[in-house]
């Protein structure tokens, strides 16, 4: 099946407030448009807890127009390579469970199954097609030339339809998160997660997040995207940070409800600073439960931090680097050029690794002659990780048991972001 051709309804802008009336009505409205949806098996794609997001009110909304008439419903939890998340964690998510809560899914969204991205599981992954060479060379600008291997989970691939359902954020690796990177890489294989993740990484985060257009990031997403027999649609939102605040929401194909949301998040979720900051101190929410997610303070601020400046990843709750991906343990947190001027030396490690770790470390330079690392700006972890492992990544260490935040606050020189991960800072243009 293919997408046919959809009108794509937005609802909200920056800095306004959708009520859960008008959401309802956007849907109910955009669902009239789609043809063919009854007795047909649809899938949710949709975020983990990673991300703000009125995730019980969207998936509800949808629920209430597509159950009655759809064979069957289920949300695929878009994982990517994160940690499968336990059903305690599932329960939390959709909002069941707690006083005034249904207290149970099957209570919250009678016939609604809710699984993990099992991308560790062969079994139930799908290939699809693949991207030769060629074409990932012209889609990445010559950064990358390697046959990819589209594989996508299985309920995504079997269904009838698929609907991404979730927020839209600057992002380090595709510049605006959303639309088809739910799919890619929230329900693929580890391979093309790799390959994406590298080429962002050889263009910096610092030069690609934040960006509003078809980075060559997201033509490859929605190059592989483009190959899932299923059809896509997307229900795309901008989240006020830290709230379940709905500014904007758009239905129709992912590109088009991507595209519409993209130019609001980079109003709302993009903070323009006239002078640099020298250090600051990133303050992680909970729903960032290892570096792998709480890295996302180091790269949303370091685009605006002087040289020689300093991030500080305060998240007292953070006891490991990742559950997941051991290998950042062994090659610890460097600037790009340090595994690209030693490339035979890492090309064995997941090339997702090596990007994540660049990302967080920022822009620097290495000479292989010296083996001398230059690095921008300090990166310093004030979590539950010990000293000694902060030390072996190439990271700094501040015991956060001696943070004050509030005489922080008040420091020269010193910038806390309470609620940090989502907002992206940058320099204004001089």
């Amino acid at each position: 099946m293919t997408n046919l051709p959809l009108p794509c309804r937005l609802v909200g802008g920056p800095h306004e407030q959708v009520s859960p009336e008008q959401l309802d009505d956007l849907v109910r409205t955009a669902l009239d448009d789609v043809e063919d949806l009854a007795g047909q098996d649809v899938v949710l794609v949709i975020p983990d807890g990673t991300r703000s997001c009125p995730l019980p009110l969207l998936v509800g909304t949808l629920h209430r127009h597509l159950s009655p008439v759809v064979a069957s419903l289920t949300a695929v939890i878009a994982l990517g390579t994160h940690s499968y998340m336990e059903p305690e964690e599932i329960d939390r998510l959709l909002g069941v469970g707690g006083e005034g809560r249904p207290g149970s899914l099957e209570e919250a969204f009678p016939g609604l199954r809710v699984v993990n991205h099992e991308w560790a599981d062969p079994d139930m992954l799908v290939h699809v097609g693949t991207v030769p060479a060629a074409r990932i060379a012209e889609l990445s600008e010559g950064r990358l030339e390697v046959d990819a291997p589209i594989v996508i989970n299985r309920h995504v691939v079997e269904a009838d339809t698929a609907i991404v359902v979730g927020p839209v954020f600057p992002h380090e690796v595709v510049g605006i998160s959303g639309g088809n990177k739910y799919f890619i890489p929230g329900v693929a294989s580890q391979e093309f997660i790799d390959m994406t993740h590298w080429v962002g990484a050889l263009i910096t985060s610092t030069e690609i997040i934040g960006t509003t257009g078809i980075t060559p990031v997201r033509a490859m997403i929605n190059e592989g995207a483009a190959m899932i027999p299923t059809r896509r649609l997307a229900l795309c939102c901008v989240v006020r940070s830290g709230s379940g605040d709905l500014e904007a929401a758009a239905f129709g194909t992912p590109e088009d409800a991507w595209a519409a949301t993209a130019a609001i998040a980079s109003e709302t979720h993009v903070e323009w600073l006239d002078e640099p900051m020298q250090r600051v101190i990133a303050v992680m929410p909970t729903r960032y439960d290892d570096i792998w997610t709480a890295a996302k303070g180091g790269y949303k601020t370091e685009p605006a931090i002087a040289d020689g400046g300093e991030v500080v990843i305060y998240a007292p709750h953070v006891t490991e680097v990742s559950e997941t991906h051991h290998e950042i343990y062994d090659i610890g947190y460097h600037c790009r050029d340090y595994f690209v001027k030693q490339w035979d030396d890492f090309r064995h490690i997941h090339w997702g690794v090596l990007a994540h770790s660049t990302h967080l470390r920022g822009q620097g330079t290495y000479d292989p002659q010296t083996g001398e690392e230059r690095l921008r700006i300090r990166v310093t972890l004030a979590t539950g990780i010990p000293r000694e492992v902060c030390e072996r990544i190439n990271l700094g260490y501040l015991d956060p048991a001696t943070v004050d935040l509030e005489a922080l606050a008040t420091e020269p020189g010193t910038t806390v972001i309470p609620n940090a991960g989502e907002v992206l800072y940058r320099l204004r243009p001089s």
